[in-house]
This record gives C-alpha cells, structure tokens and sequence, in this order.
C-alpha cells in the first residue's frame, strides 16, 4: 500500500452533517416519485443503500476489508429528505476525503446518487413484478438491459468502440503502470473503457485513456463503471467513473460486461479475474456463440508472463486447446493490444449490423440460465458442485467460476467472511487433474499477493481437497 494509500485508510475524520442534492441522476422527479422515496418503510433497502454509500464516500482509501471500513466510519448515516424542488440526502459522520472545502466532490455526489438511482429503481421493479421476469434467461437479459438503460449507458448514437477492462484490484506497481499504458494505447484510437469501477487493474486503463482522450480531444469519453452490493465495498468506485452502474448480483453484473462490450482485456489478477474469464470462456464454448466475433486478449507486462502461461495452462488443461484459440496473449506491448482490440472491434460492428443487431447491446449473445442464476456461495453449495471433465465444456466453466466467485466473497465480501469463521473454508472437490491444476493455480495466486490487498496476511478461506 503506498504512503498516500495508507494515510487515506488511517483517516477517520468526519464531516459530521451534510445535505446534498442531486446534480443529474435523480435531479428530475415527480412529486410521487419523491414521496415513494421518502415513506421508508423498507429497513433492508434503507441499510443496503447506506453501505453502499459509504463505500462510494471512502473511494480513495484502497482498503478491500469491508468491515473494518464499516467499524471505522460506524456512526455514518444517511437519510432521504423531501423538499418541494425535489430530493437531497442529510448525511451524518460521513468521511471528510469525499469533501473540499466543505462541498462533496462533484465526482462522488454523482457517483453516490448514482447508487441511489440503481437500488431504487431495481427495487422498485422487482416489488412491482411487471417490469422484470428473472424466471426465464430472456426476461434476465431484458432486466440486464433495462437497468443500463435506466443508467443512461447504452448510447444508441455512439459508434466508436467500448472495451471492457478486467483484472485483479490488488496489482503490483509494474503491472498498474502497464494497464495505463494500454489503456492509453486504447484511448488514442478513439475507444471507451469499461471497468469493475474499482481500483488497480479498474483503474489504471481508465487513467489511461483519459489522457489519450485529452490528446485526441474526445471530449466525450465514457469512463464506465458496473459494479454490485456485495463487492462495491471492497473495491470502492475510483474517481475516474463518469457513468456507475449497480447491478443486483455478480451474475448480471458479469452478464452486463458481455452485453455491452466490443472487446475485452484482461490484465493480471487474482480469482475474481480468474472467474470473469471463466465465465467469458464457458459462453464462448458454447455451440450457439461459436459465431459471435469478440476480440478478447490476455495482457500485463514482461513481468506477468508466468501469470499467464498458468492461467493459460490452466484453461487448456480443464476446457481444452480448442477454446484457448478465442483468445490472445500479448506480453508487454501495449500498441498491440490496441491494435487487435480496434480490428476485431470494427469486425465485431459489421457482424452486428449484419445481423441486424443493436451496436450498443449484444442481443445475440446466447447466455445460459445457469449463467444468470444466481449463487449463493455456501459450503454446501460449493461442495456440491460437480468438477469433472466428463461434463459439457460450458457446464464445466459455469461450476469453475462458482468456485471462483465462492473463493471471492470469502475474500472481500462480508457474509462469506462471516460463513469461512463460522464454518471453516470452502471445500472443493472434483476430478484429481483438475484439483491439482486447481490448487497449483491458486497457490500462485497466493505466493503473488493477489488474493487481498498487499500489507495484509492472507489465510485461505478455501480448502483443495486432493
């Protein structure tokens, strides 16, 4: 953690009464609207949206330990006041970094009604049961795209291409620098990123291409960030967002990056990357999306190279040679990621207008419902889960990345902390070459400081039994 980092996470100073009103999420409503928002009534909404906010005005503090973020700042609080004009929010405690000189950084007041704009609305969706059906894969994917679109992401007018960014939110410093360099490389060429909105591998593309922007004078520039409740905590919104989204669960946060992206990269990370990757991979081997053009490109500096020549051999070894050639490896050459990202990106938009699909939202994509639902990351569930290479390619890929995602939540997010100290860590079972594949790659996750933040010993909440 460096000295800056560090002094942001020893902070507890407060402001200890603010009002702020919104600026563009939420700035318009009626006066119905403002009353349904006011009632109160719902405590569990009431109390998600405070954790979330508070994990939006502590952005900076680099810190993936939830809950000593919500002991350190536990007297915050925050409640929803009507006036005629329309809505503000009244906060109590909350952390002086998200102030100058007495005034909310702009960024953050967006970022924080942003939150409240998602949680709102998906709540008011799903207790009205009209809009959204998540009984069936297509009623997801409208409810995926009804939330983006409530958002204000999905820009039907805008051609140039969008690149989702994943990779690991505790990096070392070279491969930070290494993500801003292509995300330069990207932004030169006129294209968006899209990110888990946090820090490290969320960040450093975005910063990138910032400049590049400025560069080229794109004044228009989309800095998108999709993020959901259980993770938003532990990597908190970086300022470089300009458009945050929420969405309910992992599941269809992972489905709304397939649905929007032109192109993928992946830089180096721990296993909530290992688990995008898994899922992208599990999708692309089926039979229907055989098709779909999505340049996808593994990344990160010279020093990274063994990172990816195990997660390389990993993948081969559980899915097959076959699905390692939907994706590239380039080490240490930012230009070149851009490159493939801007050829296959004008490939992927003549594939779609070919087909007469939407250039903002790739409705052809096939998803299967075992994609969607969602998991709740259980001990009983996560020994329950079926490892074998005797199952379909993609139903293998979907239990990997529950593994993965299960590995996550013991990690970084509050219950599944709380389940690894009460009942012990997660036991994985599964085919012999697939745990020991498993375990080695895990091991290195470990060894390279890429499961928790540098600074911090890490014990594992899992358990490879062999």
């Amino acid at each position: 953690m460096s000295n800056r980092s560090q002094s942001l996470f020893n902070d507890t100073r407060v402001i200890p009464h603010a009002t702020v009103a919104p600026e563009a999420a939420l700035a318009v409503l009626s006066q119905r609207e403002v009353n349904a928002l006011c009632r109160g009534g719902n405590q569990g909404l009431t109390d998600l949206f405070r954790r979330c906010a508070l994990a939006v005005l502590s952005t900076g503090s680099e810190t993936d330990d939830v809950r000593d973020l919500f002991e350190r700042y536990r007297d915050f609080d925050v409640s929803l006041v009507q006036e005629d004009r329309g809505l503000r929010l009244n906060l109590r405690n909350a952390p002086a970094s998200a102030f100058v000189a007495g005034e909310m950084i702009r960024g953050t007041r967006e970022h924080l009604f942003a939150v409240l704009r998602d949680i709102l609305y998906i709540t008011h969706e799903l207790e009205q049961g009209v809009a959204f059906d998540l009984d069936s894969p297509g009623g997801i994917t409208d409810a995926v795209f009804k939330i983006l679109r409530n958002a204000g992401v999905l820009a039907a007018d805008v051609r140039q291409g969008l690149v989702v960014c994943w990779g690991g939110h505790s990096i070392n410093r070279v491969e930070y620098d290494y993500t801003k360099e292509v995300g330069y490389a990207l932004g030169l060429r006129g294209l968006d990123v899209c990110t888990g909105c946090g820090p490290g591998a969320m960040k450093g593309p975005m910063k990138g291409a910032t400049i590049a922007h400025a560069k080229q004078r794109i004044g228009n520039g989309r800095y998108i960030g999709i993020t959901e409740p259980g993770i938003i905590a532990a990597e908190a919104p970086n300022p470089i967002v300009n458009a945050l989204v929420i969405m309910p669960d992992m599941e269809k946060r992972l489905e709304a990056f397939v649905r929007i992206a032109h192109g993928i990269v992946v830089f180096p990370g721990g296993v909530g990357t290992a688990e995008e990757i898994l899922y992208l991979l599990g999708l692309l081997s089926h039979p229907a999306n055989a098709a779909q053009p999505l340049p996808l490109v593994l990344t990160g500096p010279p020093e990274s190279a063994a990172y990816f020549a195990a997660l390389d051999e990993f993948v081969r070894l559980v899915l097959g040679a076959e699905i390692a050639s939907r994706y590239r490896i380039v080490v240490g050459d930012p230009h070149a990621v851009a490159d493939l990202q801007a050829d296959g990106i004008r490939n992927v938009l003549a594939y779609r207008d070919a087909h007469d699909d939407a250039a903002y939202f790739n409705w052809r994509f096939a998803i299967d419902q075992r994609y969607q639902a969602p998991f709740a990351p259980t001990h009983e569930n996560v020994a329950a889960l079926a490892l074998s290479r005797d199952l379909p390619r993609h139903e293998l890929a979907s239990n990997l990345r529950r593994v993965f995602s299960s590995i996550v939540a013991g990690n970084v997010k509050e219950q599944g902390i709380a389940a690894v100290e009460a009942h012990g860590p997660f036991q994985i079972r599964g085919e012999p070459d697939i745990m020991a594949a498993l375990d080695a790659l895990l091991s290195g996750f470990v060894a390279q400081q890429r499961m928790r933040l540098p600074g911090r010993a890490y014990r594992p909440c899992y358990e490879v039994v062999r």
